[in-house]
Order: C-alpha cells, then structure tokens, then sequence
C-alpha cells in the first residue's frame, strides 16, 4: 500500500510552491503630515506632532502640526472607537504616525483612525545628559 500511494505522488509531480498572495499591496508611503494634501486616496504612514486634541460628541480630531483651522492633516477617531485609545488627551505635544488612507475633507487631508494599530506614538529623542 505505502509502494502505491508513493508511486501516486511521485507521478502526480512536484507540488507548487505557495504563491504570494496578489492581495498584498505595496507599503503604504511615508510623509510627513504637510506633505499630506498631495497624497489623496493613497495609503500611507502621516507622521507630525500632536499640537491639538479636540473633543466633540460624536469625533475627537487630533490635529498635527498646527492648530485648527491651518493644521495641514487631522487623524479623526469617531466616538465608537474612542474607548479603544484610552487617553486621548495625553497625545498632545507627542509625535506620532498615522496610518491610513488619506482621504479629502473640506480640502485638508484626514485619515479616519479606526483601530489602534492606526496609532503609534514616536519615542521622544533621548534628552543629552550634561
């Protein structure tokens, strides 16, 4: 019996080798968050500092760079995914990479952050000791 079944796979060929999955789309780029505006409906990593943390209702903005109505991108968490980020207010003043498609709203550049693996707060630079 084993002579038969080994007899069947030698014959049958070499096996295929697992493909790459053609789903896999290039890394997202990586811009800073004033560069932001030219990169519409594209995915990509938008790094900036947290300068604004604004909370209404129903979104919280986290504005990057500068302050609202000049910030050239805005992270926008909706308020059924805030509880997810703890915090949100601790962000200010942190630098930051928001992931995401870039999307246009009222002309500026938003990534609608839905889970927290959008998020990743950047380590400070180490301060020189004297």
């Amino acid at each position: 019996m084993k002579t038969i079944l080994l007899l069947a796979l030698i014959s049958a060929g070499p096996l295929p080798l697992a493909q790459a999955d053609p789903t896999n789309a290039p890394a997202p780029i990586r811009i800073s968050a004033s560069e932001a505006n030219a990169h519409f409906d594209e995915s990509a990593v938008v790094t900036g500092k947290v300068v604004q943390v604004t909370f209404r209702p129903k979104v919280v903005f986290l504005n990057l760079d500068k302050l609202h109505p000049d910030t050239p991108f805005t992270a926008v968490i909706f308020a059924k995914d805030t509880n997810s980020f703890g915090d949100l207010k601790q962000l200010e003043g942190k630098s930051v990479e928001i992931t995401g498609k870039i999307k246009e709203f009222k002309a500026s550049a938003e990534i609608v952050v839905e889970s927290t693996n959008q998020l990743k707060v950047l380590a400070a630079p180490a301060s020189a000791k004297p």
